[in-house]
């Protein structure tokens, strides 16, 4: 008789079937404890601090034909100064990457052409925070 135990403790176990399995999975994502989700960070108040990109700039007489006198976020100046150059087709029709720059532009970035990577760097001068 014991030999029958033996026997039966060493047979290995039947496969599950594709159903059975799904059934299998289905329980036990159901015992299992829910995953620990990270909390969200409080929302900020509006009209916060603002800093780097959003900090509001002043640009000089010579941008300022351009973008306006008033002061102005950093995104909101280089958005106006693509506005002026799509306005007035100063990109070049051949590498659009590169701006040809009219009289107002070549104040800015003080020459005939320069690199859209560029721009940002001529901006800069042209900024006080």
């Amino acid at each position: 008789m014991s030999s029958t135990k033996e026997a039966a403790a060493k047979k290995p176990a039947a496969k599950k079937t594709s159903a059975a399995k799904s059934a299998a999975k289905a329980t036990d994502s159901k015992t299992t404890a829910p995953k620990a989700t990270k909390a969200k960070a409080p929302a900020k108040a509006a009209g916060g601090a603002k800093g780097g990109i959003a900090a509001p700039v002043t640009p000089s007489p010579q941008l300022a034909e351009i973008v306006g006198k008033d002061q102005l976020p950093r995104s909101e100046v280089v958005k106006k100064v693509w506005d002026y150059i799509k306005k007035h087709d100063l990109q070049d029709p051949k590498d659009r990457r590169q701006i040809l720059a009219d009289e107002k532009l070549e104040k800015i970035f003080g020459g005939k052409k320069s690199s859209m990577f560029e721009m940002n760097k001529h901006l800069a001068a042209h900024l006080t925070a």
